[in-house]
């Protein structure tokens, strides 16, 4: 069992079939299933040919595209194994991973990445290829010579146990862990996902389309890739975020996936745009009117006079904010993070059906996923084909199933902390199980405990509040402390906004504004309106808006977790703020 055995049973059984979509000169070309196992099958002969043995390390340093799937799915053909390294990854961090992995070899996507790579200076790394399509067909080529029986007997060698990639955590705290997983791990978890109900007749079939921009260093889009190939479904990538919205209209996939913060923005640059129209009491009605369609569709059907206005609703807001996902969306999938039940509801009524699911990097993402017809928002969905969870007595989720990894590379104290005397794996989460559906309440390392003996999850308020256009990150804070304060950054675009509508200089930063008593006053009504919903241990007191951004290479893990020791640690003196009438 080889997880890139689907390339070629995809491309024998239906040679002609559109597997993926590459943006060439602005516009969208298909390739085959034949095309792209061709392509595949002549980069590992280039592999081979250079000198690539069996469970040989091979870094792959680059943004989402076609090319770093074809030269992960040409990794494991060749019997090697994949470690996927983040582009936003500094070169002490590259130096780690490429170090503790012990990689021979790295394709890099581009110039900043090669030298990332090259500063680096990893010793055991011999080659650095750039992924142009210079070089890719170059070293194709020069796998001429390395006969195509040679290639397959490479492939058909790996057993389900054989290390398929090593995977390394985002490290909210301290440094990654390798996580090993087996040919096994990956093609059972996509096996898990294929038969589940709902998913290869109504989400990912062979007329479907998917548009990933989620990393492909990130476990969960490479699983849903291989997923894709599995069932055919035609799949396009970008990596330039910032444009987006563009590529989204262009090709009108009918899949998205995303992390929760991904549709936060979408649904805050809806409302801003409401806003900018004098529409944002038509948008909030409208907002209200979904969120209740949704939550009426859990209880059987929504009542007819619900239906006339949502229809009336479909055709003033809910179309466009489905045009700005390309108009053809039905299906999002979301994960890495807690989606906002508010949120997930809006969207479902707007017409945009959210599969909310719950995994780790050490369960080869999915574990549990909310399916088409048995869905209940406010949860992560009930176990995949295969897996099994149960909760701990002190509230831990604890999990089994065909995608639990075999351990942290060069860390048995870890790898036997992972798993529990039954060999069930700790999560590290706290959630619970009704009816079979599992509701994640945070982290267990995240936990508040206040002064008073409080638990506070910060995970739910922080949530609600980076749904209001305002504002980006939040972070809660009050461990060991009398009460629960909270560190802000606001959305630039919704701060540009603020500031136009409330006359202030245009020019004015964060940092010129963050006491501004307007400012002050916008963000307090934001943490009001939530405080009113939660427990009072859980409200929060105070809170200060920080000067600046969190950013991907300090404050934010690749995958958009906050590091929140590195920013307790940065922003001392606001947290601090929080308390000094206090102390």
């Amino acid at each position: 069992m080889n997880a890139a055995d689907d390339v070629f049973e995809r491309a024998a059984r239906d040679p002609g079939h559109a597997a993926f979509a590459r943006k060439i000169d602005g516009t969208w070309q298909t390739v085959t299933s034949r095309e792209f196992a061709e392509q595949v099958a002549g980069l590992a002969a280039g592999l081979i040919a250079a000198g690539i043995k069996p469970g040989d390390r091979v870094g792959v340093m680059s943004g989402t595209s076609y090319a770093w799937v074809l030269c992960d799915l040409a990794i494991l053909t060749a019997g090697a194994v994949t470690v996927p390294v983040y582009e936003t990854s500094s070169a002490a961090q590259v130096a780690w991973v490429l170090a503790d992995s012990g990689a021979t070899a790295v394709f890099t996507g581009d110039e900043h990445c090669r030298a990332i790579v090259e500063q680096a200076n990893v010793s055991s790394v011999g080659r650095v290829w750039p992924m142009d399509p210079g070089t890719l067909d170059r070293l194709g080529a020069e796998g001429a010579s390395v006969p195509g029986e040679a290639v397959r007997q490479r492939r058909l060698a790996v057993t389900p146990d054989s290390l398929a990639t090593v995977v390394y955590t985002s490290g909210t705290t301290g440094r990654p862990k390798g996580c090993l997983l087996s040919h096994g791990n990956l093609a059972g978890e996509v096996g898990a996902v294929a038969v589940a109900d709902g998913i290869s007749d109504q989400v990912l079939t062979e007329r479907a389309s998917l548009l990933l921009f989620l990393p492909l260093a990130h476990i969960l889009a490479r699983v849903v890739q291989f997923a894709a190939i599995h069932n055919g479904a035609l799949t396009a990538h970008t990596s330039d975020v910032k444009n987006i919205a563009a590529e989204l209209e262009t090709f009108r996939p009918s899949l998205v996936l995303a992390v929760p913060r991904v549709f936060e923005k979408l649904h805050n640059a809806a409302a801003r745009k409401a806003a900018k129209a004098r529409s944002a009491g038509l948008f909030r009605v409208a907002e209200e009117t979904a969120i209740a369609y949704s939550r009426a569709l859990e209880h059987g059907r929504p009542g007819p006079w619900s239906r006339i206005v949502h229809r009336l609703f479909d055709r003033l807001v809910y179309a466009k904010l489905r045009a700005a996902m390309g108009g053809r969306v039905t299906f999002a999938v979301s994960g890495g993070a807690p989606l906002s039940p508010r949120l997930a509801h809006f969207l479902r009524g707007a017409g945009v059906n959210i599969l909310e699911g719950y995994g780790l990097t050490e369960t080869t993402a999915g574990v549990t996923l909310n399916l088409p017809a048995s869905q209940r928002i406010g949860t992560v969905g009930r176990p995949l084909p295969g897996w099994d969870v149960r909760i701990a007595a002190d509230g831990e989720v604890l999990v089994r199933g065909p995608g639990v990894f075999g351990g942290y590379r060069r860390d048995e104290r870890s790898t036997r902390e992972a798993f529990d005397e039954d060999g069930w794996l700790r999560t590290g989460d706290l959630g619970r199980l009704d009816d079979g559906y599992l509701t994640i309440s945070g982290r267990k390392k995240d936990l508040i405990v206040t002064a008073t003996g409080k638990n506070v999850a910060p995970a739910r308020f922080e949530d609600r509040l980076r749904g209001h256009w305002l504002i980006e990150e939040c972070m809660l804070v009050g461990d060991r402390r009398p009460y629960v304060g909270a560190l802000v950054t606001l959305d630039p675009n919704g701060f540009a906004d603020w500031k136009q509508d409330h006359r202030k200089p245009a020019s004015a930063t964060v940092a010129d504004l963050r006491h501004d008593r307007d400012l002050v006053a916008t963000v307090q009504s934001a943490v009001d309106e939530i405080n009113q919903t939660v427990s009072h241990a859980e409200a929060v007191k105070r809170f200060e808006i920080v000067p600046a951004r969190f950013d991907v290479s300090e404050e934010l893990t690749p995958t958009q977790k906050v590091r929140r020791e590195y920013v307790l640690a940065k922003y001392a003196d606001d947290v601090a703020a929080l308390y000094a009438a206090e102390s």
